[in-house]
């Protein structure tokens, strides 16, 4: 299966040495970046024949089979869209766009071309929270009742990021969005958010925030509530319980070893796994073998457009009931 990559930031070049190293069913035949001179250094450290500034140049090649996005969020719906004129099977990372109609355009553009589109919400894809979701399934923990994700980044990012990611609820939460959809297998229903700027005064000088509570009610009537931090000065916070009417299941972090030094004074250990990067390496491999799987054996996507969508949905009811100071239904929305 020929691809071609969109994009030579962090993420697409994640995405293009999982193919080219860990996938043997694919070649990276082109990438592309508006940035030429990263797009080239990555094309010749993983040997990918075509580069180019433009986007259109990529999807232009007849033996381009598929397509993964990882451009800037603006240009998403964009590229979809074109991509699927073009009859190219999609990998887009989230969001699918801060605009719900735009989002709408693109889900349209891929049902009328008849062509997959996953959605890259990677964290569906980590043993952790897969075992979490199977402890739900097959009813380990009887009835849930609650669940409580943790999750909190090392580091704030850049100011001039801040200012056009269209802020905390749908660049960083979106993932923990999907996760409690996924976890819970329910859809939620209201939004409770409360929300500031503890960390840096310039994310708020921004209009943005920094740490975040969100609760949520579920459709099934679970109750679910997301944790979010831009600093946790000990590294990548990742955790998640869920409990139930017959017990509780909760993953930890991930750590670079096992090892315990134990004194007379303390029992301590090292910090955990720095980033992203590090926490989600397998997770990243796996959802992109789960969209060429899905497209190899004309298969369902794991995570589909609509997947993609309602994150977006909720980080907007996130940010209404922050601003309105009370729980939103997400009907209100959407």
């Amino acid at each position: 299966m020929k691809v071609a990559v969109i994009g030579a930031g962090r993420i697409g070049k994640l995405h293009a040495e999982n193919l080219v190293f860990r996938i043997p069913e694919t070649h990276v035949v082109a990438i592309a970046d508006v940035n030429l001179a990263a797009a080239q250094e990555t094309a010749a450290r993983l040997n990918i024949p075509h580069v180019s500034s433009n986007y259109r140049d990529v999807l232009a090649r007849p033996e381009v089979d598929a397509v993964v996005i990882c451009s800037a969020t603006d240009t998403h719906t964009e590229i979809i869209i074109e991509a699927a004129k073009a009859g190219k099977q999609i990998f887009c990372e989230k969001p699918i766009d801060l605009s719900l109609a735009k989002i709408d355009r693109a889900l349209e553009a891929v049902e009328k071309a008849g062509v997959k589109l996953q959605i890259g919400f990677n964290r569906r894809f980590d043993p952790n929270f897969q075992r979490v979701r199977q402890a739900v399934v097959a009813g380990e923990i009887g009835q849930p009742h609650r669940l409580h994700i943790v999750s909190r980044d090392p580091s704030p990012p850049p100011i001039s990021y801040v200012r056009v990611s269209g802020g905390m609820f749908v660049d960083m939460t979106i993932h923990d969005f999907d996760m409690a959809r996924f976890l819970i297998g329910s859809e939620v229903e209201e939004i409770y958010t409360l929300a500031g700027v503890m960390v840096d005064p310039a994310i708020g000088a921004a209009g943005d925030f920094d740490t975040a509570l969100v609760v949520m009610k579920f459709a099934n009537g679970v109750i679910g509530s997301i944790d979010n931090s831009r600093k946790a000065v000990y590294g990548y916070d990742q955790r998640v319980e869920v409990f139930g009417s017959e017990g509780q299941i909760a993953v930890g972090n991930n750590y670079p070893n096992s090892a315990e030094i134990s004194t007379a004074t303390t029992v301590r250990r090292d910090l955990p796994l720095n980033f992203f990067i590090e926490r989600y390496t397998a997770s990243y491999v796996a959802e992109m073998r789960a969209f060429v799987d899905a497209i190899v054996n004309n298969q369902p996507v794991s995570v589909t457009g609509l997947d993609g969508r309602v994150p977006v949905v909720m980080g907007l009811a996130a940010r209404k009931s922050h601003d309105e100071h009370r729980p939103v239904h997400l009907s209100e929305i959407d």
